[in-house]
């Protein structure tokens, strides 16, 4: 496997600019490639940027030569998978690398979300009104406004590149859990951008997991948390990650947090219980 880019410790400037900023001001793939150069400082975004101008223009041509809207769904998808062939890395799925916009745009290859994002960008270049989806276990993307498509939208597996039924998604997301069909119509919202950080981060986080590279695990924890703080469930699990890298003190800290959040937690007893013996027996400070 490719080595793993390390998660810096230090949070940027420029990440943490993205974070305070309103959704209508956050360019999808330039925060992804924000987000990117969390793990590689020396990445420029601008070049990135430039070559999905690129692309776009490319595409360009092709869309605006189509029919009908659903038409210029067609051209689009067969620009980007076919022509330019963006496609999912069906044969190295945990490759760090498929979870960076920039190597996506350089390898053609990525996950769900990050091809999903990568179409979407372009996308709403071309004059789309398109959005990710936030589908269980597989992100996606989606396309409103289209009056000559079913319900007026196309949905795109930009993973393994096709066009897919709001009905089948519906059905997948009852087969999977079990809840009734307008529950399940809910997992086919767009999802913001923040929300869509959040995922990147969240894979990456379990990647570096996997691979027992807990600092760079704890670099996505505290950028989640930057997104979203008020998340308990990160807070907890941060702690633990915490205690395990034997940063007692700050561990103690993020329970007491999580406990402040979630006092009436089904686990609330037991993490206070941890908290309480990692106190006793931390080293004092002098």
């Amino acid at each position: 496997m490719t080595t793993l880019r390390s998660m810096h410790s230090e949070i940027s400037e420029r990440f943490r600019t993205l974070a305070t900023l309103p959704e209508s001001q956050l360019g999808l793939a330039e925060g992804a490639l924000v987000l990117a150069a969390e793990a590689r400082p020396d990445l420029e975004i601008d070049h990135s940027l430039e070559s999905l101008d690129e692309l776009v223009d490319r595409a360009r041509p092709l869309v605006e030569a189509s029919d009908t809207p659903s038409g210029a769904v067609t051209s689009l998808n067969h620009v980007l998978f076919e022509l330019e062939g963006f496609c999912g890395d069906k044969q190295q799925y945990d490759d760090p690398r498929n979870s960076f916009l920039d190597e996506v745009l350089t390898r053609r290859r990525g996950l769900p979300i990050t091809l999903s994002i990568l179409y979407v960008e372009v996308a709403r270049r071309l004059g789309f009104e398109a959005y990710g989806v936030g589908f269980p276990g597989h992100f996606l993307a989606k396309i409103v406004g289209v009056h000559d498509a079913d319900e007026g939208e196309i949905i795109i597996d930009s993973f393994f590149t096709r066009i897919l039924k709001r009905r089948d998604c519906v059905s997948r997301v009852q087969v999977a859990t079990g809840i009734p069909e307008a529950q399940s119509e809910a997992w086919l919202q767009p999802s913001s951008a923040l929300e869509i950080y959040v995922r990147v981060l969240n894979n990456l986080k379990i990647l570096y997991l996997r691979e027992g590279d807990g600092l760079s695990a704890l670099g996505c924890f505290d950028r989640i948390l930057l997104l979203t703080p008020a998340v308990a469930a990160e807070v907890r699990d941060r702690a633990i990650l915490l205690e395990r890298l034997e940063c007692a003190h700050a561990a103690i800290e993020a329970y007491s947090h999580y406990l402040e959040l979630a006092p009436d937690q089904d686990d609330a007893g037991a993490i206070r219980s941890r908290r309480n013996a990692l106190a006793q027996s931390r080293p004092r400070l002098n």
